[in-house]
């Protein structure tokens, strides 16, 4: 074996894609500054139960963890800056009212995303804290879509989800937090309606219908909405997540080429407990940039706060956008 192989699915940078990554970065930074946001560097490493606090399962099984030859402890490589980010705001800043925060660096994760993609990540995102209310969701997926068009990229489509309907769904049926709610999370997850079928077959009928009536609650924003409140239980939490959602829809309208709700996307980790979104361009199928509401994630660090953010992944980014770096 050559010593000079890289790991599986980890690649060096190349000057030309390097350049281009660097200009994205510098751009995509001064953006998020001139609206506020300001930057942080979090550690590659921290302790694994500080990394890990609050985040659920799936993060776990995508973060490195080795031990420490200081102090014997387990250190985690973080595989998503969000929650560290949360955690400098809530131990470190500490400040009262809205803080806007941004960052930019590698992430490590132990597998792929996908066929062909890394498994170490170039990040850059930005969060927002304090601010509960739907003005906090409008202001940051408005910033998501300059940022992207600031990027150089136009014809956007953005997706809109709500964790919370699900989750009220499996209250409601009397699931959450157990086994079962796990297994259909993730059929819902990829949207296996056979999987999703029989996982609440044994459901009373109202909410085993609403459960199995989410895969195909995707399409135009409008028809979607209308159609879940015919079709889903009118509880509190659903209503407020579809008006949220509503909000969010009329907000971006002008803003995007098109405009869809999935209220199976429960692509996101389990951190996340509101309103989620991702960004596309016509003619790619990967997403540009994601986020959402994950409120309460300081809490673990002394101070729960009202939290929603998104994070690009520059590599990718600039392969879509083919930005030339200025030259030297």
């Amino acid at each position: 074996m050559r010593n000079w192989i890289l790991p599986e699915a980890i690649e060096d940078i190349l000057p030309a894609e390097a350049a281009r990554i660097e200009s994205l970065r510098r751009r995509l930074l001064d953006h998020f500054s001139a609206h506020g946001y300001r930057l942080v560097q979090p550690p590659l490493v921290e302790h694994l139960e500080s990394l890990l606090t609050g985040t659920g399962r799936d993060l776990e099984l995508q973060t490195f963890k080795v031990v420490d030859p200081l102090s014997g402890r387990m250190l985690g490589v973080r595989a998503d800056t969000t929650p560290q980010v949360a955690r400098i705001d809530a131990h470190l800043l500490n400040e009262a009212g809205v803080t806007r925060l941004c960052y930019a660096g590698s992430v490590l994760r132990t597998m792929p995303a996908g066929p062909g993609t890394t498994r170490e990540v170039v990040q850059i995102g930005a969060e927002l804290f304090g601010e509960p209310g739907i003005a906090g969701d409008r202001e940051v997926v408005r910033l998501l879509l300059s940022s992207l068009r600031e990027a150089g990229l136009a014809r956007l489509h953005l997706d809109l989800g709500h964790v919370g309907v699900y989750r009220a769904l499996a209250a409601g049926a009397g699931i959450a937090g157990n086994a079962e709610d796990g297994e259909l999370f993730a059929a819902l997850r990829v949207k296996d309606a056979p999987a999703v079928a029989a996982l609440t077959s044994r459901l009373p009928a109202a909410w085993r219908e609403a459960l199995c009536a989410l895969p195909g609650l995707y399409g135009p924003a409008g028809e979607v909405l209308a159609d879940a409140r015919a079709r889903l239980p009118d509880t509190p939490a659903i209503a407020n997540a579809l008006s949220a959602l509503d909000a969010l829809a009329v907000a971006a309208a002008d803003e995007v080429e098109a405009l869809h709700v999935d209220l199976a996307d429960l692509t996101g980790y389990h951190y996340q407990n509101g309103a989620i979104f991702s960004v596309f361009t016509a003619g790619q199928t990967r997403a540009l940039g994601n986020g959402g509401r994950y409120d309460g994630i300081g809490k673990a660090f002394g101070r729960a706060r009202p939290a929603t953010g998104f994070t690009l992944d520059l590599r990718h980014l600039a392969d879509v956008t083919g930005v030339t770096a200025p030259r030297a």
